[in-house]
């Protein structure tokens, strides 16, 4: 297919899948956090707003929530079909790993799932807050696994190599691994970021449309006081991963910087632009400041950051790509934090929800959180490359034996798939955004709340379900 072996094949299916499924995790954690905020916010209250808030946003995580568990299931199957010499030589580590995610994770989510959504006119209010906290802990019990399973194969410790197979010999050296509490910091805080700016776009988008409410004005500004305070935030956690990196993986940061060679005692420039060519080892048509480089990477004007060529050729990941994925996560971030501190002025100047210039900047900025998310894990995996555990396995010592054919037809039936069952799923979601909250979304409630014998709200539907006026019967 198009001239690819197997072996590319498999990566190229891979990276395609996992594409597809990162999405629907960052939305889920942001959004089980966000509603148990908004539930608590409600019970402290008693403001409807953030009760038809809560209900509106259950819907869409309910259908986020499906469509991640379905894209997750598949990837696991991966590990043993198309990365069997991968399972084989680190599956004592990675196996049990991702098992806890299921057995703590999973089935606290899945436990609580169904009152979170149901159970809303079904029992009391402390037990359905209880209920959507357990689905937030939950995607961060998830979270913290996968990050555990994956840092350690950024930076594998706590093991033996005993007949060239991992053995596991201290789990908490294996857990927290030199790279997970970055990672988790770094990527948890992004799912925040990007939900923040998905639930702050879908409110943009309704108050260009005239449709300014109590509700939609309450989810826009939660949506741009956390672009204010994490953005920055985030920033930092990007700073010191970095700084992590460069000790870990220091080949990784070289190619991240399209940085070839150190002259002696010169201090390190930052390319902003260019284009690293493999081949000619140079970065063509490069914009540099000088010593920005050694600054951002060492904190120090003298010392030079590690340079590619230090490294033998078929050590060195894809400069090309990681370049340039990279510059497009930090671009977005900065776009970020201009966002939140554009939110403040306006703020203080009483035309937050009024701008419409700023209106546009959040709408086409809704998708930004999720784009950094898959830039980053394109920088983080590629430029891992050429090892799958690194130092130990090579990526080509790690796919199952296809041929070439066999890999064609499944990644071309993994688009074909993918493509029409997620997009149904997207098609849904961008339906239910479009109706936008309603008053008295999860029914009238009488004093007491949740625990009222009444019809439940249904967030699988996106048919409107108040009867209580002659109006709404008509």
């Amino acid at each position: 297919m198009f001239g690819l072996d197997a072996f590319h094949l498999a990566r190229i299916q891979f990276a395609f899948t996992v594409s597809f499924h990162i999405i629907f995790p960052a939305i889920t954690i942001g959004l089980a956090s966000f509603l148990a905020v908004l539930e608590g916010l409600w019970l402290k209250t008693r403001n409807d707003d953030y009760r038809d808030l809560y209900h509106f946003w259950s819907k869409v995580f309910a259908v986020n929530f499906g469509m991640g568990v379905v894209s997750g299931l598949v990837m696991a199957y991966q590990f043993g079909t198309n990365w069997s010499g991968f399972s084989q030589f680190a599956g004592s580590v990675t196996g049990p790993l991702l098992t806890y995610e299921v057995l703590t994770a999973f089935f606290l989510e899945a436990g609580f799932l169904g009152v979170m959504l149901f159970g809303w006119n079904r029992v009391g209010p402390g037990l359905h807050f209880f209920a959507t906290c357990m689905v937030a802990l939950g995607t961060i019990i998830s979270t913290f696994w996968i990050l555990a399973s994956n840092s350690w194969m950024q930076t594998p410790q706590g093991y033996e190599i005993q007949n060239g197979l991992v053995v596991p010999v201290d789990w908490m050296k294996i857990v927290f691994n030199p790279s997970f509490p970055f990672r988790l910091m770094h990527m948890a805080t992004a799912a925040f970021l990007a939900s923040a700016f998905f639930v702050g776009a879908s409110a943009a988008w309704h108050l260009l449309r005239k449709n300014d409410t109590p509700a939609i004005r309450k989810m826009f500004s939660m949506a741009l006081w956390m672009a204010l305070i994490v953005s920055p935030i985030q920033a930092m956690l990007g700073d010191m991963h970095g700084l992590n990196t460069l000790h870990h993986q220091p080949a990784k940061i070289a190619a991240i910087e399209g940085h070839w060679e150190n002259p002696p005692g010169e201090p390190t420039p930052l390319i902003l632009f260019g284009l690293p060519d493999m081949e000619q080892e140079k970065t063509k048509y490069a914009l540099e400041i000088p010593y920005l480089g050694s600054l951002i990477l060492t904190h120090s004007l003298t010392e030079q950051v590690p340079a590619l060529k230090t490294f033998p050729k078929e050590d060195r990941p894809n400069s090309t790509i990681v370049f340039w994925s990279f510059r497009v996560m930090a671009g977005l971030g900065m776009l970020m934090v201009l966002m939140g501190v554009v939110s403040l002025w306006l703020r203080v100047k009483k035309r937050l929800y009024s701008s419409r210039p700023f209106l546009w900047f959040c709408l086409f900025m809704g998708p930004s959180g999720l784009i950094a998310i898959l830039a980053g894990w394109f920088t983080t995996e590629i430029g891992r490359q050429p090892w799958v555990v690194y130092g130990l396995l090579r990526t080509k010592d790690a796919v199952s034996a296809h041929g070439d054919l066999h890999m064609s037809i499944s990644l071309i039936a993994f688009i074909v798939v993918y493509m029409s069952v997620f997009g149904v799923g997207y098609s849904y979601m961008t339906h239910l955004i479009k109706k936008g909250p309603k008053p008295g979304e999860g029914g009238h409630t009488p004093e007491g709340g949740p625990g009222q014998k009444r019809t439940p709200a249904r967030p699988l539907s996106a048919v409107q379900e108040g009867h209580d006026s002659a109006e709404e019967v008509k």
